[in-house]
């Protein structure tokens, strides 16, 4: 998307096609990571695209053996799997802390993990840690002979200076919170699976994906557009194009090893709420409200390494605004599901 510009979709359909189109080095990505690749956790936010994406990019990798993409979560939205099948994956309904269940997934050499959760933590803590702990130790034990791509989340970083950049790969974690701790488990398991078995590891380390039904651009173009206050606390972020953060969890593929590699993915920008709002604001044709003050240090992560080792070109930050502008004052849908990106202390 960023090699190709801003370019508004005029529907959800048009907005899947533009999320998944697939880049060349996407395509050269696949054709060097040869077989099939399972998709855990394909239900999710990132699950359709990332599945939508290497469907296109098999197709146009030019291998030889046909190669399966086969999608596996528990669908608890059938249409989404309709639509999935629709678009030439295959699915499989699982859910993935039933032992005999995962048994019956089928191998393959490539693993994109997706599973996890978040919402809910403050409520259901030990579905929090089962989801986000044992679901990988699960999966990584299964899965010992693939190569593996798990998502993970910036949130195991600590509270850093807007001013210093983000946090980097080899900072140590210190995770606020049950989510953020459950989080750094499930890496934890998975740098152990490529020490025990050798199993090739990629943690991608995500904030914030920015889908236009979804994300904190999203989450404060509904605020700017209902009048609604802005809370300034956690004054600035970093966001990224869910359509970047999906290549790059691709070409992740190729930088899988043992021991396993850390990659920070978002934008390489700090951004400023304040300014975020602002700008949405213009666009939208609404002043901002806005509440609070913004503090010395926010949730942030430095993404050089990603764009060294994954050149992708990123869609730049004011094209994405305002297609998330268009897209709100349009009234087209929305999920519901706000980031929560303003939780200084980890509670979701």
């Amino acid at each position: 998307m960023g090699a190709m510009g801003a370019m508004m979709p005029a529907s959800v359909a048009e907005l899947d096609a533009l999320l998944s189109a697939p880049s060349p080095g996407v395509v050269a990505a696949l054709r060097d990571a040869p077989g099939d690749v399972l998709v855990l956790g394909a239900g999710g936010k990132m699950g359709p695209t990332v599945t939508r994406l290497l469907v296109r990019a098999a197709a146009d990798s030019g291998a030889g053996a046909p190669r399966r993409i086969v999608a596996v979560s528990r669908f608890s939205t059938p249409e989404l799997e309709t639509h999935l099948r629709a678009d030439g994956a295959e699915t499989l309904a699982c859910d993935l802390l039933d032992r005999d269940a995962l048994a019956r997934v089928p191998d393959a050499p490539n693993v994109i993990f997706l599973a996890g959760q978040k919402f809910g933590t403050r409520q259901a803590p030990s579905l929090t840690w089962a989801m986000n702990v044992m679901v990988p130790t699960l999966c990584a034990e299964r899965f010992r002979a693939s190569r593996i791509v798990a998502l993970s989340t910036g949130n195991v970083y600590p509270l850093t200076r807007a001013a210093a950049g983000g946090s980097r790969e080899e900072d140590p974690p210190a995770p606020i919170g049950e989510y953020a701790m459950s989080c750094l488990g499930r890496e934890r398991v998975f740098e152990h699976a490529a020490e025990r078995w050798g199993t090739p590891v990629s943690l991608l380390r995500l904030n914030y994906a920015n889908d236009l039904r979804y994300g904190v651009l999203t989450d404060l173009a509904v605020k700017v557009w209902r009048h609604e206050p802005i809370d300034l606390t956690m004054g600035h972020v970093n966001v990224i194009w869910q359509g970047d953060a999906a290549r790059v969890t691709v070409r992740a593929l190729g930088i899988a090893a043992t021991p396993a590699v850390v990659l920070n993915v978002t934008g390489p920008e700090t951004l400023a709420v304040r300014a975020l709002a602002e700008r949405l604001g213009t666009l939208l044709g609404r002043e901002p409200v806005f509440a609070g003050t913004e503090a010395a240090d926010a949730l942030l992560s430095n993404a050089r390494r990603m764009t060294q080792l994954v050149d992708e070109p990123l869609l730049p930050t004011d094209a994405l605004l305002t297609m998330v502008a268009a897209w709100v004052r349009e009234g087209r849908p929305l999920l519901g599901k706000p980031t929560r990106f303003e939780e200084r202390g980890g509670a979701f």
